[in-house]
This record gives structure tokens, sequence and C-alpha cells, in this order.
């Protein structure tokens, strides 16, 4: 949306240079920090809409910023991070950010992302439904539908996929899935995720060819619903 206020952390002046350029250009209205000294605050009090935070700061990790940041406000955090950060990645999204970009990074990937924040920040109270691309859940009736065609689900399977819808555009933590569908005990059991992933895009392929487009691997992390991914077949 345009006008939007962004919350920019990153030690790089020719990053914060070239990032200010690109937002400013939309009409997003910028603030920039080249360290962590007053983040917090600023992400609390002055109320952005998107903060876009670096990992690697001069004075204070990006990780326990991201902390503080979460305990305060539920602005959306878009984490940017080295390649071979991955461990680092899944710490912070499990500390409260939302997603994360590796550097180098495309401006265009980086404004799509804070246009998914955008729209996430936007939903306000939850619907009755649920809806991303061509699937629709009906939490009240625990029923769900790819285009005019109904899917069969197993219970763990709906969590699983309610979970992932109700959280679009947002990478979502093997541990932090794990957990909430199937309980604390399972965190460390990634073969059972990968087995109910693959059987969920299964069912939404076979319900619609194209649909299990929605349900992303971002590698070494997790996984995300990105409505933005679906591609009809022609």
């Amino acid at each position: 949306m345009s006008g939007a206020r962004i919350l920019l952390v990153d030690d790089d002046p020719a990053i914060v240079r070239a990032v200010r350029r690109a937002l400013e250009a939309r009409s997003y209205t910028v603030e920039a920090f080249e360290a962590g000294a007053g983040v917090v605050e600023a992400a609390t009090r002055r109320r952005p809409d998107v903060v876009v935070l670096d990992l690697v700061l001069p004075d204070v990790d990006g990780i326990t910023l991201c902390r503080e940041i979460r305990r305060q406000s539920d602005v959306p955090v878009i984490i940017l991070s080295a390649v071979g950060d991955d461990a680092r990645k899944v710490q912070a999204l499990d500390e409260g950010a939302d997603d994360y970009l590796t550097k180098p990074f495309s401006m265009d990937e980086l404004l799509a992302r804070i246009r998914v924040a955008l729209r996430r920040q936007g939903t306000g109270a939850r619907e009755p439904a649920l809806i991303a691309g061509p699937v629709r859940l009906d939490i009240e009736r625990r029923a769900v539908t790819v285009g005019p065609n109904p899917v069969r689900l197993t219970p763990k399977e709906f969590d699983l996929l309610r979970l992932l819808l109700e959280q679009q555009g947002r990478v979502l933590t093997q541990r932090y899935l794990l957990a909430k569908v199937w309980g604390p005990e399972y965190t460390d059991d990634a073969h059972i995720l990968r087995t109910f992933i693959h059987q969920l895009r299964l069912k939404l392929r076979e319900a619609l060819p194209g649909a299990e487009q929605l349900v992303i691997t971002d590698p070494g992390v997790g996984y995300r619903v990105s409505p933005g991914d679906f591609l009809t077949e022609s």
C-alpha cells in the first residue's frame, strides 16, 4: 500500500541507500538505522508497517533485536541474512520474524515480500473461511475445496493446512509446525512433517493440477503458503 512506513535496519550504507531509493520511489516512507540503537523504540513508538532487519549489526545481534521487537509489537519483521546462515534464519523465525531474504537479494523480491507483509497486516479479524488462490478452507465445517472440488483431508492434514493458510506469506519453521500440529514432543521429527506435506500436495494436485504449488518449501527452514506463486495451467 502506498504511504506505508518501513523501518530499515542494516549496517551496510550501500544497501540502505539502494533499498531506501527503491522504497521511496514507490511512495513508502522509510526510516533507516545502521545499528541497533533506537530500533526497538522506533518499532514500538513510531509504529512502522514493516521492519526490514539485518541479522548482523555492529552493536547488537539481529536475533536479539527481533526478539525485543516481537515482545512489544506485532509489526511484520523481514530478516536479511547472509548466505550460509540457515540456522540463524530458523532461529530468527522461531523468535517471531515473519519472513527472510538471503543476501544478495533482488530488489523486486524484497518489494514483493514487503507487499505480502502489508497485505497480512491489513487482514484484521479472522474469517470463517481461509482462502489462498483456488483453495478454500472452512474453519467451522472443517471442509476444504480446491476450485469446485472438495478435498478429503485427515485431521492432521487439515490442521497443517489451516496453520499455513492462517499465516500465508510467512515462512513457518519445521519445529513451529511440528509443535503446533503434533505437539512439543515431535519438534525433532522432520520426517513426519515432510510426509504430511507430501500427502497434502498430492491431494491438492489431484483436486486441481497446479494447486500444490501453493505450498512452498524454504530449504533448511520450513514451509509457507504463497498464493502469488500459484500458476494456473493454460
